[in-house]
């Protein structure tokens, strides 16, 4: 079976990029029956106060995991996540 890449469009979903915040989103993380994604403060932003992030994001991380079923991509309001092998 060839591998699973998945995508995310942070322009479109992640906050610090100008994306939807996904702390009032996170479709994709309730869908996903394997839960292959996670939500987290965002990646390589620098933030007042370590403690309390404003900005989060959504990252794919156990793509082994994933069944191919393309909930994600369908419950994506911002059409932000695509999903390929």
């Amino acid at each position: 079976m060839d591998k699973t890449k998945i995508k995310i469009d942070y322009s479109r979903c992640g906050n610090a990029t100008g994306g939807i915040d996904p702390r009032t989103c996170s479709k994709c993380l309730f869908v996903c029956d394997p839960a292959v994604f996670v939500r987290h403060p965002a990646i390589g932003v620098e933030e007042e106060s370590p403690n309390d992030p404003k900005y989060w994001q959504v990252t794919a991380v156990w793509l082994d995991l994933c069944i191919r079923c393309g909930k994600c991509v369908e419950v994506c309001p911002q059409k932000a996540i695509t999903v390929s092998w």
